[in-house]
């Protein structure tokens, strides 16, 4: 067995570019290779706390957000909305907490149900999967842009008038999701608006109301079109 006088000849004979020259010292001190590296992350760290991050990839300066919170600008229904939140925050969380619209529900969080869904960019998308920070720059429409003037949007009438709903939970989720399909596909057939409608569940059942109001939202966009000239969006 060695004794400590032993194991600091050997690390005196030990090359200092060798992969074992970070070992301590012959004193029990930190190596000068060590005491670098500690204390450049000591330098990080404070600008790491303050969320003020520059890193190159690829050659390219990347601005790095947080973790402290940020401030962000959202397009929600045709407005700027402003908030600061933290990059892990959601765009439903921001939504619901932030911005005091709370037509999207949290049912499962998780991607699985859809009460959540906004339209973004003209494509349903699950808020509770969507970073707030991802969603600047993007054009986001939330059920509550429908009701105009007092008016309900054919979609939300069309629910009403085939008992579409129950509990209601999942309906603004589905509300949103059928204006989307019937946007890009005013004539949806049986398959084509199952397979648009495939990512919302309605754990009350009323699935047949939900075709009902489909097919009749549909009729009333189309007259609502042609009326206008064909320049509406529903």
């Amino acid at each position: 067995m060695s004794s400590p006088d032993d194991r600091s000849d050997i690390a005196a004979d030990i090359p200092e570019n060798s992969e074992f020259s970070e070992i301590s010292n012959d004193n029990g001190g930190v190596s000068r290779r060590n005491f670098l590296k500690g204390s450049s992350v000591a330098l990080t760290i404070p600008l790491i706390a303050k969320g003020e991050k520059i890193v190159k990839a690829g050659g390219a300066e990347v601005k790095v957000l947080g973790p402290d919170k940020v401030n962000i600008t959202l397009n929600i229904n045709g407005a700027q909305r402003t908030a600061s939140v933290e990059t892990r925050v959601t765009l439903l969380d921001t939504l619901r907490n932030e911005l005091d619209m709370t037509g999207a529900k949290r049912v499962c969080d998780r991607a699985t149900c859809g009460a959540c869904t906004v339209v973004m960019d003209g494509k349903p998308v699950y808020a509770c999967t969507v970073l707030a920070v991802d969603a600047q720059g993007k054009s986001i429409q939330t059920v509550e842009s429908l009701d105009q003037n007092g008016n309900l949007h054919p979609v939300q009438q069309a629910f009403v008038d085939n008992d579409a709903q129950q509990c209601g939970f999942c309906t603004p989720g589905f509300v949103m999701a059928c204006k989307a399909l019937l946007d890009k596909n005013p004539s949806p057939t049986q398959e084509q608006m199952e397979m648009g409608l495939g990512g919302n569940l309605c754990r009350c059942g009323t699935y047949d109301g939900i075709k009902g109001a489909v097919a009749q939202a549909s009729q009333e966009m189309k007259k609502t079109r042609t009326m206008k000239g064909g320049r509406g969006n529903g």
